[in-house]
């Protein structure tokens, strides 16, 4: 195929409309193959296969067992609302995510029957002959075939922060350009060599792969949900073989029996579990966040490492001169991006152009040697962009921000003439009339280029002087960039020698700096004792400077390369914080290896080169304004305003989520084990049957259904970001959970049979005491379970529980439920009776949580063993 290109597009008129057609309809689209719309009866059913989802089916087909419709319809209408929630959800993140991909897509400039013309980038094919200038993404792979000072960016495809210069070469990194990168500087004629999956950016695309499984919780559910069937399965076995032997109907205690399962099961858990996801979704829509796979929402709360991209992810992605250096000392820079506000800071004063006459010329001449332009914010933007090289971008910033004025100095120094930069001297100069008369010479390139005499006429001490400084910046990860002029007067020094005699200014360190936002994001992770690591394919000295600014890394150590990982001499990949020059293989194998040990890992990025490790983490997180299209497909969770701040608090969210969950699980569990307890010990105490089958499906229906639910919408606990995320392994109702359990099943079932024990001793209806007793006492216990009591956080539970109160009330009092439920009615102060014990419930919750509050986890081990030191688990 490449030879074919090459073959037909060596002359200017470049391919026939007829053979670019027939080479459309041979190679297919120029489109990265990506995954196809599912039908929405497929998303159906994947809602429907959740193992919850199947136990509450369950339930309902046994409801329908018991005759008992209306109890089988509530439950289908659970399963139904869980269900177009989950689909709903999906399909909007899908929408969400198609309109950023609308935003970007490119067009082309080709020329095809000797006409230059546009088409879109998909029918872009090999052998095109595709004009590339300023501002173009690249359409598709390509070998230059001339370019006038070209320069691509290539973070994405490679993560490194400087662009690269293209012209004709046989060095396929300088001679080729790919799809997907971005033309920051001059022009340039590129036949096509490769389209589609075929160019660089299809073969990593290749590598996402499928998806991960479950989440963690919905592992923890499925574990939970098979132990929880196998026990109700025994349960019921025991219940109907007591009532048998008792010699109770067989009819009767069959019914009983289901009806007893399906109050054990908490069929309100896959609402619980949905509402909670959905309602952290629409959050962290509000957040700018596009939530793609609903469990994301959940799966971020578990997060135990979050391996992060450096370019555009946590930098700006944009080139920023923060260093300045003149013989005379030293200076910072300070500001947002391109935009000219900010200052230049020396010994902790702010200096204009009058306090530092050094500085003003360093920036001065830079500002003049300089290609490049500041575009103001556009109408509904508030920020600056580059056009032209972005590191010539952050020198007309630099000065700006010390009161430099560009236009000015370009009406008072006009340019004359100019020597391009190219690799081979490594250095740009232009030539400028002075307002009174001779010329000026501005110099700027790599320190190697200009610290040497036959550029520059100081004297060794200052150049020896420079080149340590130079030094040490780059040692620091700065891009460095000496400055150089001279005057002369006209006809002084012939044509061809600007380059010589130059006196020097200054240098300057630039550098893709972290956002604002990539300090504090670090540190929240760290404090919530999840570790964060940086893979980068930057260069290693750049990628330890950012991970030691935002403490990711400080130990030398702790930093290694690709070129280690793939000779094997890194060593184990999880005692690592910090990996530069990476490929997007080797990005999937560093995911791989943390998930390998044990952990919960989620992958930032925006790169192509970073859709396979976003694929491949439990869960990955896009940029979506600056990321690629790989990457938001690959992504479970897309950053709409590439805020770095959005994913904790995603991560607190998810944290919200679980604990909800578990709340509900503590809730609805206490209540189906005090059931369970009631039916089995009443007929020791003379109660031959506690309770009807109707009145069981009645107390679950009030308790297990809007109150269940509503707990679902508890807020996140003031401490849910100051401790470590719960361990992969440990079981949904680990940490202490089952007991506290079985503790209040226990209390509930006591108050309840005690109120009738007492109810039958004295002549009163002790079934109803029953009923009423052990409904209300769950209420009570539900308003305990509050992650803020006392407060207003959440007015949907205590509207449910006031509701689910009086429903559970008129089950007694009300004529027609009266029937339907088998109750008689109770006198005043019975009723008080039974309120009175139902508060029990609430101040023995309470209770119960300060004295044995939630065991915290304790923070992981990140070494070979896994969180914890315990053995590594297979991904899922």
């Amino acid at each position: 195929m490449a030879g074919e290109a090459r073959d037909t597009t060596r002359s200017a008129a470049g391919l026939s409309s007829a053979e670019a057609a027939r080479r459309l309809t041979r190679h297919g689209p120029n489109e990265i193959p990506s995954e196809p719309r599912a039908p929405v009866w497929r998303r159906v059913l994947q809602q429907v296969r959740d193992p919850l989802i199947l136990v509450l089916l369950v339930a309902a087909a046994l409801t329908i067992a018991t005759g008992d419709l209306s109890d089988a319809a509530v439950i289908l209408l659970v399963i139904t609302v869980n269900t177009v929630v989950g689909v709903v959800q999906e399909v909007r993140a899908e929408q969400a995510v198609m309109a950023l991909s609308a935003m970007s897509a490119p067009a082309a400039r080709v020329v095809r029957d000797g006409e230059e013309r546009s088409i879109p980038a998909a029918d872009v094919v090999p052998g095109d002959l595709v004009l590339v200038a300023e501002g173009d993404i690249v359409p598709a792979d390509g070998d230059v075939l001339a370019g006038a000072s070209l320069l691509a960016d290539e973070s994405s495809l490679t993560g490194e922060s400087v662009p690269v210069e293209k012209a004709p070469d046989p060095d396929v990194s300088r001679g080729s350009v790919s799809a997907g990168t971005v033309i920051v500087r001059g022009r340039g004629r590129v036949v096509v060599t490769a389209t589609g999956a075929q160019s660089a950016l299809g073969r990593i695309a290749s590598l996402l792969g499928a998806a991960p499984g479950l989440t963690p919780l919905q592992r923890r559910l499925a574990r939970f949900g098979r132990v929880l069937a196998a026990a109700i399965v025994v349960l019921c076995a025991v219940v109907l073989a007591l009532g048998l032997v008792r010699g109770q109907p067989v009819e009767l205690m069959i019914v009983a029996a289901i009806s007893l399962a399906v109050a054990a099961v908490p069929e309100s858990l896959p609402a619980v579990v949905t509402l909670a996801l959905a309602l952290g979704a629409r959050r962290m829509a509000d957040r700018s966040a596009i939530v793609r796979r609903l469990p994301a929402v959940e799966t971020l709360g578990s997060v135990t490492v979050i391996a992060t991209d450096k370019t555009g992810t946590l930098t700006e992605g944009r080139m920023a001169a923060e260093r300045l250096w003149t013989p005379r000392g030293e200076a910072a820079v300070e500001g947002t991006g391109y935009e000219p506000g900010g200052r230049v800071v020396r010994d902790g004063e702010t200096v204009t152009v009058g306090d530092a006459p050094d500085l003003a010329e360093l920036l001065r001449v830079a500002m003049l040697c300089n290609d490049a332009a500041l575009e103001p914010p556009p109408d509904g933007s508030t920020e600056w962009r580059a056009l032209g090289d972005p590191t010539e971008a952050a020198l007309l910033a630099a000065g700006a921000r010390l009161g430099l004025d560009r236009t000015a100095l370009d009406s008072e120094l006009p340019r004359v003439e100019e020597i391009p930069f190219d690799s081979g001297r490594k250095r740009m100069t232009t030539v400028h009339h002075r307002p009174e008369g001779g010329l000026r010479v501005a110099c700027k390139g790599a320190p190697e280029a200009l610290l040497r005499p036959q550029v520059l006429a100081d004297g060794p001490d200052v150049l020896a002087l420079a080149a340590a400084q130079a030094a040490e910046l780059a040692r620091g990860g700065y891009r460095v960039l000496a400055v150089a002029s001279a005057d002369h007067e006209e006809g002084e020094k012939p044509p061809g020698t600007w380059e010589s005699g130059l006196s020097l200014l200054g240098l300057v360190g630039i550098l893709d700096p972290p956002r604002s936002a990539s300090e504090a994001t670090i540190a929240a992770c760290k404090a919530a004792g999840i570790v964060p690591v940086l893979i980068t394919g930057d260069h290693p000295l750049t990628a330890h400077a950012v991970a030691g600014r935002l403490g990711i890394a400080t130990r030398d150590e702790e930093v290694t390369t690709g070129e280690r990982i793939r000779e094997g001499t890194a060593g184990e990949l999880t005692g690592i914080r910090v990996y530069a020059r990476t490929t997007p293989e080797q990005k999937l194998d560093i995911v791989q290896a943390w998930r390998g040990a044990g952990h919960v890992v989620a992958m930032t990025g925006d790169g192509v080169n970073d859709g396979p490790a976003l694929r491949r983490a439990d869960i990955g997180v896009a940029m979506g304004r600056r990321g690629t299209e790989v990457a938001r497909q690959a992504a479970d969770l897309v950053l709409a305003d590439d805020n770095p701040a959005s994913i904790v608090s995603a991560v607190e969210e998810g944290r919200r989520v679980y604990a909800n969950v578990r709340r509900f699980l503590l809730y609805g569990l206490a209540g189906g084990t005090a059931e369970i307890v009631v039916m089995l010990v009443g007929p020791f105490l003379g109660m031959p049957l506690p309770l009807l089958p109707a009145q069981i499906l009645w107390i679950n229906l009030l308790t297990h259904g809007v109150p269940g639910v509503a707990l679902g919408a508890e807020p996140v606990a003031p401490d849910a970001m100051r401790h470590p995320p719960r361990p992969p392994e440990e079981s949904v109702l680990g940490a202490g959970l089952w007991p506290r359990i079985l503790f209040m099943g226990a209390f509930v079932a006591a108050v309840t049979l005690v109120a009738g024990v007492w109810a039958r001793e004295t002549g009163r209806p002790w079934q109803s005491m029953i009923f009423l007793v052990l409904g209300a006492t769950q209420l009570g216990v539900a308003l305990g379970s509050r992650a803020r009591p006392g407060s207003l956080a959440n007015p949907f539970l205590l509207v449910a529980v006031g509701a689910a109160l009086a429903l559970q009330a008129a089950g007694v009092y009300l004529p027609v439920l009266r029937d339907l439920l088998g109750t008689e009615p109770l006198s005043f102060a019975e009723f008080a009776i039974a309120c009175a014990l139902s508060g029990l419930g609430h101040v023995v919750m309470r209770v119960q949580t300060r004295l044995w509050p939630e065991r915290v986890p304790r923070a992981a081990s990140t070494g070979p063993g896994g969180p914890g030191g315990r053995p590594p688990r297979s991904a899922p």
